[in-house]
């Protein structure tokens, strides 16, 4: 069995790197949307903000502060900049579970944006900058997939990037479409820069065709089995991987994080997807967010924070 550090250090390297392409993501499409002075570009930034903080930077930052923060303040614990230094770090104390292309990837990245050039390459040319920690890091991605043996550290960095991505994807449909968030969107222009935050555009127009409506994109990014940043696809692989790992550890039985991930699962599997209002997809997505969370706390109970008379033979 996996020492509990390793463990924790593997699900944590997923959970940064999975925070960090996102954010890239978020910041690029803010980016583009303040080339445009409409109500869809104030739309975008709205989102963005809330997305990323819950709302809590302040209104009267200009779109290019916002992205310049969420991506280099190292400060920020949101930021791009942050994630990939802790991710970096966790992979250091873990460097013999990784093999040498996935160490030598990530260290890349976070050479790039810790370097003494990040901020003027960053101000220069901002999108290129950000298209290019994407890019590394679906290498970092395809890296791990390629040459780390599949077992339970391949595992534990999976279970990381799913919750995590699960929670992204959750949090941006909040600030989408949230109506305790302010004003959902409604802009054909800022639905699409949602899309885009999510990675999703192409696969929701080879779906929808060009018909962007709240209603689809919501079903889209909840409920569709084959794309894999929709919450039904994510907690699919939660529960797949979390079984995995936990094949030779006693789980918790009722209460233990393979029946919540279980629960979870079955929620979107078997939820009447075109027969929602807007309010229950709302009630959803943050059901979905608190699972995740109660989730996350029953994984660190099991197999990081766990006593030592689980772990001892009687």
């Amino acid at each position: 069995m996996m020492l509990a550090r390793v463990a924790d250090s593997l699900y944590w390297i997923g959970r940064y790197v999975e925070r960090a392409e996102h954010i890239c993501r978020l910041a690029d499409v803010l980016l583009n949307a303040t080339l445009d002075r409409t109500e869809s570009s104030g739309q975008v930034a709205r989102m963005v903000i809330s997305a990323v903080s819950d709302g809590e930077h302040p209104e009267d930052v200009s779109p290019w502060d916002a992205a310049m923060a969420i991506t280099m303040e190292s400060g920020d614990s949101d930021s791009v900049t942050a994630a990939l230094a802790r991710a970096r770090e966790n992979a250091r104390q873990v460097r013999d579970q990784l093999t040498t292309e996935t160490w030598e990837r990530l260290n890349l990245i976070y050479l790039r944006v810790t370097g003494p050039r990040a901020n003027r390459e960053f101000s220069d040319a901002p999108s290129q900058f950000l298209h290019d920690i994407i890019a590394d890091l679906h290498l970092f991605k395809g890296a791990a997939d390629a040459t780390m043996s599949h077992g339970e550290g391949w595992g534990f960095l999976q279970l990381g990037v799913f919750i995590e991505r699960a929670q992204l994807t959750g949090r941006l449909l909040q600030a989408g479409f949230g109506r305790s968030l302010g004003r959902p969107v409604t802009e054909h222009a800022a639905m699409t820069a949602l899309l885009r935050m999510s990675c999703a555009l192409e696969p929701y127009l080879r779906k929808h065709t060009a018909d962007i409506q709240p209603r689809l994109i919501r079903q889209f990014l909840m409920f569709d089995e084959d794309f894999p940043r929709s919450l039904r696809f994510a907690t699919a692989r939660i529960e797949e991987h979390l079984s995995g790992v936990g094949r030779n550890v006693d789980l918790g039985g009722a209460a233990g994080p393979e029946r919540l991930a279980g629960r979870l699962k079955a929620r979107l599997l078997y939820a009447e997807a075109e027969t929602l209002t807007g309010e229950d997809s709302d009630l959803l997505v943050a059901t979905v967010l608190e699972e995740c969370a109660r989730l996350h706390a029953g994984i660190y109970d099991t197999f990081v924070a766990y006593s030592l008379e689980m772990r001892l033979p009687a």
